[in-house]
């Protein structure tokens, strides 16, 4: 797909994802990498249904980073000190056979992280922008992109949304 238009004052979340996608995680402040994992992930086609392919990926605190004391495992299902910042709803989608073959739901969170969207998309992504707060000040608030093959060309759908800043 061509570059993404630029939308100003919105936040893009996605709730499905081409098979190709490929998506990173990032350490939130305060915590880092446990060295020798890939933050990435990839959208693959398996025996005909799509799913995301992780790699082992954790999040350690810096003070327990830097600290003489031995490293523990974080627990997974510990919940996180603050909430994961995520472009994807986390829900799971009741998606078609169809859509199963083409597309991954939203990927897990993981404590700690968040999801950083890519800026290479697929033919038949769409994508979800919303006035961050403050920014609402015309309606509608809140639509959609999608990126469509149409005659023969790759285009981004228009966007019938503004946000603005006037005070």
């Amino acid at each position: 797909c061509p570059a993404l238009p630029r939308t100003k004052f919105a936040d893009v979340t996605a709730e499905t994802y081409p098979v190709g996608t490929r998506l990173h995680y990032e350490c939130d402040n305060g915590y880092r990498r446990r060295g020798g994992q890939k933050p990435g992930i990839q959208c693959q086609s398996t025996q005909q249904v799509a799913s995301w392919v992780y790699r082992e990926f954790e999040c350690i605190d810096d003070k327990i980073l830097l600290s003489t004391v031995p490293m523990m495992k974080l627990n997974v299902t510990q919940k996180p000190e603050r909430k994961t910042q995520s472009p994807a709803p986390q829900k799971q989608e009741n998606l078609s056979d169809f859509d199963q073959k083409d597309f991954c739901g939203p990927p897990k969170t993981i404590p700690h992280a968040s999801l950083i969207l890519t800026k290479r998309y697929y033919v038949g992504q769409v994508l979800h922008f919303k006035c961050q707060s403050g920014y609402d000040k015309q309606f509608p608030t809140s639509g959609s992109r999608t990126c469509k093959k149409v005659n023969g060309k790759i285009i981004w759908t228009p966007l019938d949304m503004r946000c603005t800043n006037d005070s």
